[in-house]
């Protein structure tokens, strides 16, 4: 299964019967758009008309039946279609808006009487669709969703690439470092031996021979023990691993981005324990280089679903 990333867009509209069947048909169309962006769990909000709040339920029961983290919003609206024109106000309309005039003038004789642009644009706002809008709705929301679906995917393999590209760059810097650490110890190792042969050419009040070649050795292993970083290239190379895996599309759930955040803080740990560790300049810049690419996926492991 795909890697979803949690950002995506998505709208469509589709024909709307008018509210009254006796009335030239205004061509209404009905519009919806969703639009989704990063969030720890999924949050939906829905802007749709008063009279269409009783299927708001329904419209959560789809959306969480296929998103699993995301701020979600979903807006609704009906218009004419431009080519409709404007809507023509029925008889009953027109009588209610002259009893409206009417009285209104009896409390104002001076207010200006309606104008016909007057007539059309309140005949126009009464317009609206037929009470049984739900079907229509949740057959365009099925839709949208679908689309929204396949944005987020399209999003996730980016993302994915991404990921595997900087993968294969701590792999290369972790391959950079593992020779350093013997060319290292060695390096320490001969400043002891000199060390003690200095220790061996002193006088007769210095240290003894013996005693020095012990102290030589006892700091030549605990200078090995404390550069030693063989477990965290170890520990990386398998938070490395794991990531690829879950990274791979052939029958991996969608919804990974928790596990990957919880991976992505393990090797920014292994990264910084590496740079305590380190004795030499280069392996000082690995250490950053590893953070610099760590940091650029924590940014991205936060978009994907």
């Amino acid at each position: 299964m795909a890697i979803h990333s949690m950002t995506g867009y998505a709208s469509a509209q589709a024909p709307l019967a008018a509210p009254d069947a006796s009335s030239p048909e205004p061509g209404m169309r009905l519009g919806l758009d969703m639009r989704s962006v990063n969030s720890r769990f999924l949050d939906l909000s829905f802007r749709l008309p008063d009279e269409w709040r009783a299927h708001e339920g329904a419209l959560r029961e789809l959306l969480t039946a296929q998103l699993q983290r995301g701020k979600v919003e979903v807006r609704a609206s009906f218009e004419l279609e431009a080519e409709a024109g404007p809507a023509s106000p029925s008889p009953r309309q027109l009588q209610r808006l002259q009893s409206l005039q009417d009285s209104v003038l009896a409390w104002h004789p001076h207010a200006a009487p309606l104008s016909v642009a007057d007539v059309l644009r309140l005949g126009s706002s009464q317009t609206r669709p037929h009470e049984d809008v739900g079907p229509a709705l949740l057959a365009l929301a099925t839709t949208v969703l679908k689309g929204l679906m396949q944005a987020r995917a399209r999003e996730g393999a980016r993302l994915a690439q991404t990921l595997l590209e900087r993968t294969a760059q701590l792999r290369e810097l972790a391959a950079q470092a593992s020779p350093l650490i013997p060319q290292l110890v060695e390096q320490q190792r001969q400043k002891f031996l000199e060390r003690w042969r200095e220790a061996m050419a002193l006088g007769a009040d210095a240290m003894l021979p013996e005693a020095a070649q012990d102290r030589a050795l006892n700091e030549a292993t605990a200078f090995a023990i404390r550069i030693d970083v063989a477990e965290e290239l170890t520990r990386l190379a398998a938070h490395l691993d794991e990531i690829d895996h879950l990274l791979a599309p052939e029958g991996k759930p969608r919804s990974v981005g928790k596990r990957l955040d919880f991976l992505i803080q393990e090797l920014h740990r292994e990264a910084n324990t590496l740079g305590a560790k380190s004795a030499l300049l280069e392996l000082t810049r690995i250490s950053i280089d590893m953070k610099v690419l760590i940091e650029q996926m924590r940014e991205q492991v936060q978009n994907l679903e």
